[in-house]
């Protein structure tokens, strides 16, 4: 695993937010059916800012640092400054992945967007009703 940054390391022995949130505002899913990797991230939301976020990877160290580190990097952030998040963004923040790796860095940025547009719907479906 040496060739993996000390960050990536880092957040795969150390991994930051990993569990679920009950009720969450928004839940987003995604996965790689190539690599078998699986990542959902649920998000609570107040005055448009994440409060809480909490993930569940299934997939390789690369796919559980890229989860931990996109969820430091979203705590406290507007949705429409999540909603810029890229996943070289991701993967610059953990000082790189192995090209091989790099496919996990989507899902991390991906599951996070998916999130907030299940959250826009149920708050679109809310005024709705």
């Amino acid at each position: 695993m040496s060739f993996y940054s000390k960050k990536v390391m880092d957040h795969f022995m150390n991994p930051r937010n990993v569990g679920y949130i009950d009720h969450p505002d928004g839940v987003g899913q995604v996965g790689n059916p190539i690599c078998g990797d699986m990542m959902t991230f649920y998000i609570k939301v107040h005055n448009n800012r994440i409060i809480d976020v909490k993930f569940q990877t299934f997939g390789c160290a690369a796919a559980i640092a890229v989860s931990s580190m996109a969820s430091e990097m979203v705590l406290g952030k507007t949705l429409d400054e999540v909603q810029k998040l890229t996943n070289e963004d991701v993967a610059q923040a953990l000082d790189g992945l192995p090209k091989n790796k790099i496919h996990c860095s989507n899902l991390g940025a991906n599951a996070l967007h998916k999130a907030i547009q299940n959250y826009k719907l149920k708050m679109k479906n809310k005024k709705e009703i």
